[in-house]
């Protein structure tokens, strides 16, 4: 089933500028760098980067003839055999890393967080028994046969299902016959897995869901917003699958509102709310974000926290400005809807807005309200999502009580 593919050897060599980078650890080496190279390169082919002025060994990574980003670096350094061996080295590492988070009545997490667990475009979550593999390049083709095993053991998981971003399932005569949903190994009887997050169930789709089926990234969020949440009333919006709305039930929140344009997330919101309660009360709202806070605001309705998860508003550089301004419209509209001494909990998830940046919008927004306000905590990924390099962090999660 999964494609015999022999990978290539590359020497190559590139820019003064990239060099330094690579020094630093970075993962990423762009065609522009490239200044050198032994041959034309297939997707996966290992590429063996040398400095210019001693060809010393800098790093060794996959190439990618379809990206800007033309070489992604997997080891640094020493020179090594990249094998079995090597990969389930880096498996086990990672693994280990989310052991704290296992201990929990949690059995749900992101085994490999791309680069900054040494794969980059490869993303592993776990969901009980299901492993989901998402694969965002085709670098990862002729080695997909030499992680399954060991990602199955490590995770003792016994059905893998594989993802493909959207720019790789378009690139099907590269494809091998894989395809997006595919289950490589074992059963999946029911596409919607059911997984436990902190004692609380959820579903994910493994084969149609977005990303891998379910947001792992807000994790402790959500269980810090369902501590807050004892006898609150609390609206949730861009609600996507309830993860907030849920944990705010489980820590006895009195009324919970679940907003989110797509009714399609919010029958899933529905879902995973009577996975856990038989007669909560709980309600949804298919309305986009702006327009139903405004709507909220106008007939003067508060809550006593009020949670604002958009999406990523802001994928390239170009559209920051716009994000910027979007994220400012949304603080202006939720500081209104929440309660006297109620809390507002407001996060990204756009990578191209730093976490600095983000937290002062949001601060300055409050202080322009002129209401008086404490900043409870500030939060970034859970466990499972490790940083390793500055592009690997991308969440950022504010907590503010208001006045």
């Amino acid at each position: 089933m999964l494609p015999d593919l022999t990978p290539q050897r590359l020497a190559v060599k590139v820019k003064a500028k990239s060099e330094r980078m690579i020094r630093k650890e970075h993962p990423w080496i762009f065609e522009s760098a490239i200044v050198k190279q032994s041959a034309a390169g297939n997707a996966g082919d290992l590429a063996i980067i040398y400095d210019q002025k001693n060809n010393k060994l800098l790093a060794l990574g996959l190439y990618d003839p379809f990206s800007p980003i033309r070489i992604k670096v997997i080891q640094f350094k020493q020179p090594t055999q990249i094998d079995a061996t090597f990969f389930n080295s880096k498996i086990k590492a990672a693994y280990d890393i989310r052991r704290p988070l296992l201990k929990t009545a949690t059995n749900s997490y992101r085994l490999i967080y791309g680069e900054n667990d040494g794969f980059p475009s490869l993303i592993v979550d776990i969901y009980a028994n299901v492993m989901v593999i998402k694969i965002y390049s085709l670098i990862w083709l002729p080695y997909l046969k030499t992680l399954l095993n060991p990602l199955l053991e490590i995770s003792n998981t016994t059905t893998a299902v594989l993802r493909l971003s959207r720019s790789v399932a378009t690139q099907s005569e590269y494809l091998h016959g894989l395809k997006d949903g595919q289950v490589l190994h074992g059963t999946l009887d029911n596409e919607t897995v059911i997984f436990q997050e902190h004692s609380l169930k959820f579903g994910a789709n493994a084969v149609k869901g977005h990303k891998t089926g379910y947001f792992l990234d807000h994790r402790h969020n959500r269980k810090r917003v369902g501590e807050l949440a004892k006898n609150k009333s609390v609206l949730d919006v861009f609600a996507y699958a309830g993860g907030f709305s849920v944990h705010a039930l489980a820590g006895g929140a009195k009324e919970v509102i679940s907003l989110d344009i797509s009714k399609q997330a919010l029958e899933m919101a529905k879902q995973n709310v009577n996975l856990n309660f038989e007669n909560a009360n709980h309600k949804i709202l298919a309305v986009d974000a702006f327009e139903g806070m405004q709507q909220f605001k106008k007939v003067k309705k508060q809550f006593d926290i009020v949670v604002v998860d958009p999406p990523s508003f802001a994928k390239q550089m170009s559209e920051r400005e716009k994000a910027l301004y979007s994220y400012s419209r949304l603080a202006q509209l939720a500081i209104p809807l929440v309660a006297r001494n109620g809390i507002l909990v407001m996060a990204s998830c756009s990578s191209r807005i730093s976490a600095e940046e983000f937290f002062n919008l949001v601060l300055k927004e409050l202080k322009r309200s002129n209401r008086p306000f404490e900043e409870m905590e500030r939060s970034q990924h859970d466990i499972d999502h490790p940083i390793g390099f500055p592009e690997g962090a991308y969440l950022k999660c504010l907590f503010c009580k208001l006045d």
